[in-house]
């Protein structure tokens, strides 16, 4: 899935720096996993725009979801040490999906059930590559990967169970 390939460089991250304190690999390590999980989120988000604006029918039920996924790069943006936190909301389904290019290029299915099921793969593939990533991850970023995967788990869940069906 092209959600989870942006993670695997959540996975890989090799130090640059050369300072022999290890406090700045630390640092730079975070960096390029928060900016890894941003861009993760971001692709994961524009599929939701795609998918809604392909399958109208659906927005019912993916807005909420897709609201959830549209705070994500917010919550795991870097922000520098001593700076303020300028985190920006992301942009309404119809605004994204009409302002910005897809980035992964891939096409929504047709039907819209197989459009569910996409989503929920490539919510899974995301919420597997993150709980991986964990081992990896300093610990306030460890507790937001965890969260976010956990998240997608549910999104998962929720776009492949039957609305409205009786147990």
């Amino acid at each position: 899935m092209a959600v989870g390939a942006g993670g695997t460089a959540l996975l890989g991250g090799c130090s640059g720096g050369d300072d022999s304190s290890g406090a700045s690999t630390e640092v730079s390590l975070e960096r390029r996993m928060r900016e890894g999980a941003v861009r993760d989120s971001e692709d994961l988000l524009e599929r939701y725009d795609r998918t809604i604006a392909a399958h109208p029918d659906l927005a019912g039920r993916l807005v909420p979801l897709r609201a959830s996924v549209a705070a994500h790069p917010a919550a795991l943006a870097f922000v520098e040490p001593g700076r303020s936190d300028e985190r920006k909301a992301s942009p309404s389904p119809s605004a994204s999906a009409t302002a910005t290019p897809s980035r992964s290029g891939e096409p929504v299915p047709p039907k819209a059930a197989d459009a569910l099921t996409e989503l929920a793969d490539a919510e899974r593939s995301l919420a597997e590559t993150r709980t991986v990533a964990l081992a990896g991850a300093p610990g306030e970023l460890a507790r937001l990967l965890a969260s976010v995967a956990a998240c997608g788990a549910v999104h998962a869940y929720l776009l492949t169970s039957n609305p409205g069906a009786r147990p």
